[in-house]
């Protein structure tokens, strides 16, 4: 499948990439895309023309096309478990009619848009209130695609939250819960338990101490919960008026899940106008990720860089780099997207793998990276491709100067990792400085820079939630043509099982006492000795 693009890589692999701005003194707009207020720069890679081609070439053999069009229509994509992926449908405002099995989904999908509306209305304005008063925090309880989207998209759109504070509990460690709860008021305070079938173990014992927090001092703590769940039976059990629980189907995988009852604290505490134009941005790539071309589309050039990095560089990681500090959980919220989609090692047919899948993801803040792990970016022996994100405005204009020097620092950063600097350039630099003879070219060989470190930029105008709903619809669309490349099916997440299984028979383990031979003796010894540690 690569073999083309392995090939052609073998005779270009030692370029320079500044030889191909050399070449070619258009390259930076040859190499970029502007999708009205995103701008996509991919120069600073070492794909060129022929390179180009071949990926978008593949693009077209592994039938991107055809299979972006049958996720739209509701086609039974995940394989695996036979589900359609319709995420997608959570932000057709539009209403145009999307069938499951022949049934148009989108009239459910607007009346519980139109309950979150309603609801989140009522707690915003004081109409839903604490048996203290009006809800003034909400505490959203979940883990994955549950905590992970909302906790990223409220951080985020911080200039347009006006509502109670938000707050996230996802970890079973009783550290995060305790925390949390510990600061709050319980009669002012609005707990959403998100998890779809209401049996999350995480979630669930959260949930429970958090009830049971509250019900130390309010008398009916129910009246204070709502649910993002199917489970109505459950959610029932638990004590939840149905008139707080917002369900979604199981076409909607949990990474994928922000832009419908997952997000509703989201729309608390940004409001329903924010909130949609949130849904907006994201339709609106997925206008463009079904009607572009792919020499002009984002979703498919971003999973193209990345394919040829991951794929055929062999470049194992991949650093995400959002000059944008309100940003700082998209790294964490990517991991999940890029890693628990396209982390597999069989393919659709179940054949094992002949290629690595998934690049290990990572990444922080700029600048504070910056003055952390950018020294191994820029002189360690690994190559690390970079994917810088930044706005080119800010919400404070009155730190305006901060927000140049932010810009000034990304675009350096990029420029650095490309350029380098030569043991050549070390030497005419140092020439002047007080360094002894026999220590100069000891010193010199410090400060080179090799350089040829690809990265690419994607460069917004300002952080609205339309531009993040681009953003994002950005990425899953982005991870979805890697993963359809690769062959493999980037919406199961068996790889989660197992672990979760074994940890049930484990507290057993440790809350009886009693011994297991089920377990290797390692992890017995492991259960003792913490035993001791009580």
């Amino acid at each position: 499948m690569f073999d083309h693009l392995l090939k052609y890589f073998q005779k270009v692999k030692d370029r320079r990439i500044t030889y191909l701005f050399d070449q070619d003194k258009k390259r930076a707009m040859n190499f970029s895309v502007l999708q009205e207020d995103l701008f996509l720069d991919f120069s600073k890679t070492n794909i060129d023309q022929p390179t180009l081609e071949l990926l978008i070439n593949l693009a077209k053999f592994r039938g991107i096309s055809k299979a972006r069009d049958a996720m739209f229509r509701g086609e039974l994509i995940n394989t695996s478990e036979g589900r359609a992926v319709l995420h997608t449908a959570l932000r057709n405002l539009e209403a145009t009619p999307i069938y499951v099995n022949k049934l148009d989904v989108m009239p459910s999908i607007l009346q519980t848009l139109e309950r979150m509306k309603v609801f989140s209305d009522r707690v915003r304005s004081g109409q839903f209130s604490g048996q203290g008063g009006a809800i003034t925090d909400v505490v959203n309880i979940g883990i994955g695609g549950s905590d992970l989207g909302p906790a990223m998209v409220v951080k985020a759109l911080a200039p347009y939250d006006d509502g109670p504070n938000c707050h996230f509990i996802s970890n079973v460690d009783g550290s995060h819960v305790h925390d949390v709860l510990s600061k709050l008021n319980p009669e002012k305070t609005l707990v959403i338990v998100a998890s779809k079938t209401f049996t999350t173990s995480e979630t669930m014992k959260n949930a429970q101490t958090a009830y049971d927090w509250m019900s130390g001092t309010v008398n009916e703590p129910c009246l204070q919960f709502a649910a993002v769940s199917t489970a109505i039976q459950k959610t029932d059990e638990f004590g939840i008026s149905r008139d707080h629980v917002f369900g979604f189907e199981d076409w909607v995988g949990g990474r994928y899940s922000l832009w419908g009852p997952i997000g509703l604290s989201i729309i608390i505490a940004l409001g329903a106008e924010a909130f949609e134009s949130l849904l907006i941005g994201a339709h609106e790539m997925d206008v463009h990720f079904k009607t572009a071309e792919m020499e002009k589309n984002l979703p498919i050039l971003l999973a193209l860089v990345g394919v040829w990095h991951n794929q055929i560089c062999n470049y194992s990681t991949r650093a995400v780099l959002p000059y944008d500090q309100r940003l700082s959980k998209l790294p964490a919220y990517l991991q999940q997207l890029e890693m628990e989609s396209n982390g597999k090692s069989v393919d659709l047919d179940g054949s094992p793998l002949d290629f690595h899948s998934s690049p290990v993801v990572w990444g922080e803040s700029g600048t504070n990276g910056q003055h952390a792990f950018f020294q191994l970016l820029h002189q360690g022996t690994r190559i690390i491709p970079c994917e810088f994100l930044v706005a080119a405005q800010s919400h404070e204009p009155y730190l305006d100067h901060h927000h140049k020097t932010l810009l000034s620092n990304c675009f350096a950063q990029s420029e650095a990792l490309m350029h380098g600097r030569s043991f050549e350039e070390v030497c005419s630099k140092l020439s002047s400085d007080d360094i002894h003879h026999e220590k100069f070219e000891e010193q010199a060989r410090h400060r080179v820079f090799q350089g040829n470190r690809p990265s690419t930029t994607l460069l917004y105008s300002k952080l609205t939630p339309k531009i993040l709903g681009k953003i994002i619809a950005l990425y899953e669309h982005r991870v979805f043509v890697e993963g359809k490349i690769l062959g493999i099916n980037s919406f199961d997440q068996w790889g989660v099982e197992l672990g979760k299984e074994l940890a049930t028979g484990l507290e057993n383990f440790l809350t009886t006492g009693s011994d297991s031979n089920d377990l290797n003796a390692s992890t017995q010894n492991l259960v003792k000795v913490a035993k001791t540690m009580w």
